[in-house]
């Protein structure tokens, strides 16, 4: 009798432990979602950087009339009074040109 109680413990352990390293919500599927989490948190990465860059311009244009004054001129081209335009056609003014 203690011997059938001894094999039925031990086949019960086996199952447990079988179900805990492979079965649903064990282990192995535990490092699969973390694993994923973890390439997901790698691509937001560049997402969230823009978002901070975003949020801090949005705070610079609530606050200071320079970058209000230099999104103006370089979006819309815009020219203070106390200034001279000098439009020199068939030339593109772009910034990362040497």
């Amino acid at each position: 009798m203690l011997k059938w109680l001894a094999i039925v413990l031990v086949a019960l352990i086996m199952l447990l432990q079988y179900r805990l390293w492979f079965g649903e919500g064990g282990l192995k599927e535990y490092s699969q979602i973390r694993a994923r989490a973890d390439a997901m948190e790698n691509e937001n990465q560049p997402m969230r950087a823009r978002n901070e860059r975003l949020a801090a311009e949005v705070v610079d244009l609530k606050n200071g009339l320079d970058a209000i004054e230099e999104r103006a001129r370089s979006d819309i081209g815009m020219v203070r009074r106390d200034e001279q335009f000098y439009w020199v056609p068939d030339v593109n003014a772009d910034k990362e040109s040497p």
